[in-house]
């Protein structure tokens, strides 16, 4: 950000190239970590704080208004109970898992062109099988122990339990997105279950099927009413600005986003 909006003085201070920037305000640690394929150990150097932060931030401040939310007391937000479920992968999911290993040592001793294979697919591989071994090839089977089908159980005994108050909920979900080729998703595959089980269809709703403003704001409307009770979507389409907090008392994330903020804005807007 600083050489967007400050290159100047970067470079009046000899500080426009990173490692001098990080001489001066970073320090490094070398550490082993467990590599990025699950098996195994490496060595591997990261930054672990930051130094001179006062003078890093009066340099910042000279083109940045800096609030933080302890900053803000007028916002008053509830507290949220976090609750992570754990569920035990398949053994299908465990071969697989021990295959991307395979994959990534190939390529990390350069035997694999990255044409045909790189870390990138294997991360996008990892992110499928780790949200449901169907992605990978919709012909395996629907396993009941699942990260999908404990967060439809979970919505669904919610559902059940606040039906006089008819509280709603929120599915955030960016890998396996609805889609008209046929192809299995995830989207798809919660709500025919949660059809099955009982709840209404015109209860349930995709932020996707919204192409434009004026039907986003029907949808949240319906949601605030509790008309829509259980409303998907992604870290994109319903993350900061989304207001559909008056009924609201569950958000459950089954894939985790690129960016950690993400997950906290995306809870706080939705609360």
């Amino acid at each position: 950000m600083q050489k967007y909006l400050q290159y100047n003085t970067l470079e009046k201070k000899r500080l426009i190239h990173f490692d001098q920037w990080a001489s001066i305000f970073g320090e490094t640690v070398n550490s082993i970590e467990l590599a990025p394929q699950g098996g195994g150990y490496r060595y591997k150097t990261r930054f672990s704080k930051f130094y001179n932060l006062p003078e890093l931030m009066n340099m910042f401040k000279e083109v940045a208004d800096i609030k933080t939310i302890d900053m803000m007391p007028e916002i008053v937000r509830p507290e949220a109970n976090y609750e992570t479920v754990v569920v035990k992968p398949s053994e299908l999911q465990e071969k697989m898992v021990e295959e991307l290993g395979k994959r990534a040592a190939k390529i990390q001793k350069g035997s694999v062109d990255p044409r045909e294979d790189n870390m990138l697919k294997i991360t996008s591989d990892g992110r499928k099988i780790g949200l449901d071994q169907r992605l990978i090839n919709d012909s395996l089977p629907d396993f009941e122990g699942s990260k999908v089908n404990s967060c439809m159980k979970n919505v669904y005994r919610i559902w059940n339990e606040t039906s006089e108050k008819k509280s709603t909920q929120v599915i955030f979900c960016d890998f396996s997105t609805p889609n008209k080729d046929g192809r299995f998703n995830v989207y798809d595959d919660i709500k025919e279950k949660l059809i099955k089980k009982g709840i209404p269809k015109n209860e349930i709703a995709f932020i996707h099927d919204c192409t434009t403003e004026v039907q986003k704001k029907e949808l949240f409307a319906k949601v605030r009413q509790g008309k829509i009770r259980v409303l998907f979507g992604s870290t994109f389409k319903l993350g900061a600005g989304t207001n559909l907090q008056d009924k609201l008392i569950a958000v459950h994330d089954l894939d985790c986003p690129w960016r950690p903020r993400d997950l906290e804005r995306a809870s706080v807007a939705a609360i």
